[in-house]
């Protein structure tokens, strides 16, 4: 979820505050998404349920209000998202087949439609196809390190462009790359997302917490060998100028690759990261609605799927419908002050829940897990002869 589109283009903006000291963003980053990610490490390991955020918030404040305002919150980001990447990656789509732009809407509406269908079809499937354009992302970056590692070792890397006011010493690079770390701290934004899967993960108390912060470890390693290439082959001034950074970097490093290539790489970054949307979001309305907090049908199972397969229809309906509202671009800028919010208030809720419900044991209090699934099954008696049935599983975690 991490690795998702934004760093092919991140690296050109980033690049024109930090100068050749962008990689020392890229750490302070890190850094700072990591102190939020332990929080959701710790949360998602110890209360396992889908609608994450949004039940953690309403269980810390004891407020239905709070959890509806965060989970509202989150789907905002989605519905924003979506149809914004839905439509690069539509652009980038007809300009591969030199396409008119008769067909954007074709292209984008069929491309929802086929990620609702792998969505419906499970979470299996899902996760299979986000790993197969995870890996296809990650072979771009590996080929614009390993094409560029020769030319490591050429430049001053904590050069800046020159300050606006005046500093001395190491005020100056300090300035630049924490004003630059303000956009490359949305290079790690996606570790959020696991919390709303945490329910269909086989031992989410020792895979989630393992997991998050082994992706936010590689993440930022290839991000910051990517910032180091980039500037050391590429001026910084000419990367800041560059609508197709990493583009740039290999027309000089592998001049024989084909610019489609890249191209090509990018539509799959945009289905990883619309795919991984399209989970979660679906996995949020789900999670709500079994909280009360939406309408109740959304809450439904397909019984051989074992998909919220109403949310995600309901969840369709709506990105289609964006697609033609017109004027998404402009809100995309929102997404960012909506999860810094989340962020805040899900630290808070770590330190709350702590206090109240005892000190989390290393990653997680196995007698509080436990605790906290006796108090689920009762809640969910109510409603179903069987608690594990309104739970979402994989077929074989259901068989367990």
């Amino acid at each position: 979820s991490m690795l998702g589109a934004g760093i092919y283009g991140l690296i050109g903006q980033a690049a024109g505050i930090a100068g050749n000291a962008i990689w020392l963003s890229f750490l302070v980053a890190l850094v700072t998404a990591l102190l939020t990610g332990l929080s959701y490490a710790s949360l998602g390991s110890r209360y396992p349920r889908a609608g994450g955020t949004a039940y953690i918030v309403e269980r810390a404040f004891n407020k239905p209000a709070m959890g509806f305002l965060v989970g509202v919150c989150m789907m905002a980001s989605a519905f924003i998202g979506i149809p914004t990447l839905a439509k690069i990656f539509s652009q980038n789509f007809a300009a591969l087949f030199e396409w008119g732009d008769y067909s954007l809407p074709f292209i984008t509406v069929g491309f929802l439609f086929l990620l609702g269908v792998v969505c419906y079809r499970g979470i299996r499937e899902s996760m299979w196809v986000n790993i197969l354009c995870c890996c296809v992302e990650a072979g771009g970056l590996i080929f614009v390190v390993v094409s560029g590692a020769s030319h490591w070792g050429s430049i001053d890397y904590l050069a800046v462009p020159p300050p606006t006011e005046s500093v001395m010493g190491l005020g100056v690079v300090f300035s630049a790359v924490m004003a630059s770390t303000v956009f490359t701290f949305f290079a790690f934004i996606g570790f959020e997302d696991v919390m709303n899967v945490a329910e269909e993960a086989k031992d989410p108390q020792r895979t989630l917490p393992f997991g998050l912060l082994t992706a936010m470890g590689v993440v930022a390693i290839l991000y910051i060998a990517v910032a180091i290439t980039a500037v050391s082959v590429v001026p910084w001034e000419q990367l800041a100028e560059s609508k197709t950074p990493l583009t740039d970097v290999i027309k000089v490093t592998a001049a024989s690759v084909p610019h489609q290539v890249f191209t090509i790489i990018a539509l799959f970054a945009i289905t990883n990261t619309i795919l991984v949307n399209y989970v979660t979001a679906s996995r949020l309305l789900y999670g709500m609605a079994r909280q009360g907090l939406l309408p109740a049908a959304l809450g439904r199972v397909h019984g051989t799927r074992r998909t919220p397969h109403v949310a995600i229809g309901v969840l369709l309906i709506v990105l289609v419908g964006l697609q033609f509202a017109g004027g998404i671009e402009q809100l995309a800028s929102a997404t960012v002050l909506l999860l810094l919010f989340v962020f805040v208030v899900v630290n808070i809720a770590l330190i709350v829940l702590t206090h109240r419900e005892g000190k989390i044991d290393g990653w997680v209090d196995m007698g509080a897990v436990k605790r906290f699934r006796e108090e689920e099954d009762r809640k969910m008696k109510p409603l179903a002869g069987d608690a594990k049935a309104c739970l979402l599983y994989t077929s074989d975690a259901a068989d367990e």
